[in-house]
């Protein structure tokens, strides 16, 4: 994985042009590919607990993750993958540095129920029911508090 790196960052932060990849990237996989028409600038990227989890393969981003300060509970979300980046391993490196972003408190996140045993690899365990978001089965799972490198 020649040329990878991740880095984890605040808000004010982002250049312009890493902020509007991001953005671009969230959009044409959960609103173009994955049919899921919602807002995705939700108003909480730019809150000072949030943290934007950003992966550049030979410079080009292509994996995001947003870490949200749930007071209590961090949450992962907005886990995603540029399609070129898929299949490739890629995927553990962006989780492994939004797990470390957390540290002395549980984190929560709402998995698609398929990558449920994936996110299990990674510590953790369903917490709740199944539920439908934008037509997608999801499962609440949630992972013990870590403090330091995961």
């Amino acid at each position: 994985m020649a040329g990878l790196s991740v880095e984890v960052v605040a808000f004010d932060e982002l250049d312009t042009r890493t902020a509007y990849a991001a953005w671009r990237l969230r959009q044409d996989v959960f609103v173009v590919e994955q049919a899921c028409p919602y807002p995705d600038l939700d108003g909480r990227d730019d809150e000072p607990g949030t943290r934007h989890v950003l992966q550049r393969e030979d410079g080009r981003l292509v994996g995001y993750a947003r870490v949200l300060d749930d007071v209590g509970e961090w949450r992962i979300g907005r886990v995603v993958l540029a399609p070129t980046a898929r299949g490739r391993g890629l995927s553990a490196p962006l989780m492994l540095a939004a797990i470390d972003a957390c540290p002395g408190r549980e984190v929560v996140l709402d998995a698609q129920s398929p990558l449920q045993g994936w996110y299990g690899s990674l510590g953790f365990v369903v917490d709740g029911e199944e539920f439908l978001e934008d037509g997608i089965p999801h499962l609440p799972m949630r992972r013990a508090a870590v403090d330091g490198a995961v």
